[in-house]
């Protein structure tokens, strides 16, 4: 296993595990179609190249040792309800594929996102939560996060999250 910091030329591979990873956590409870079409846009490759791209994102990968992707980790300056662009860091997305879940990588990547936080001079890493996702916001609270509002994702269908914060 590998934990690496992603480049542009990753993308596919992100699209890959994005996708995966999104729909093993979400199927259960969110309409096919609306998943299928937000997929398709806001987990594309392209979309991954144009936000890898960006100097003031980044991300992490997780791989077998042949390469395959079985997690990831992305992270953007804040733009979440009730943040600030200038002195918080936004984890955006962080997920492993379930097979590899309980081996420490859910935590490395996360390490790896503080780090850069710190690293960049942020006051706080912030990051949205679906409220039905229970083991992620034990994940979060174990790590010093603390609910700080609210906001209706509208990436396919609405769905509510809490927006929970660290102190750096």
């Amino acid at each position: 296993m590998n934990l690496r910091r992603a480049a542009v030329a990753d993308a596919a591979k992100l699209s890959l595990i994005g996708c995966a990873t999104f729909i093993e956590s979400f199927a259960n409870d969110h309409d096919g179609d609306e998943v299928v079409r937000y997929l398709a846009t806001d987990q594309s490759p392209g979309w991954y190249g144009r936000e890898l791209a960006n100097p003031a994102n980044a991300a992490w990968l997780v791989e077998e040792a042949v390469g395959c992707p079985v997690g990831y980790a992305m992270a953007i300056p804040a733009a979440l309800p009730g943040t600030d662009r200038v002195t918080d860091f936004e984890l955006k997305r962080l997920y492993i594929l379930s097979k590899w879940h309980g081996r420490g990588w859910g935590a490395k990547l996360f390490q790896a996102t503080e780090d850069e936080a710190r690293a960049r001079g942020a006051k706080r890493l912030v990051l949205s939560v679906y409220v039905d996702n229970v083991s992620a916001q034990k994940f979060y609270a174990a790590r010093g996060f603390e609910t700080i509002g609210r906001w209706i994702f509208e990436g396919f269908d609405a769905s509510e999250d809490f927006i929970v914060a660290k102190v750096l």
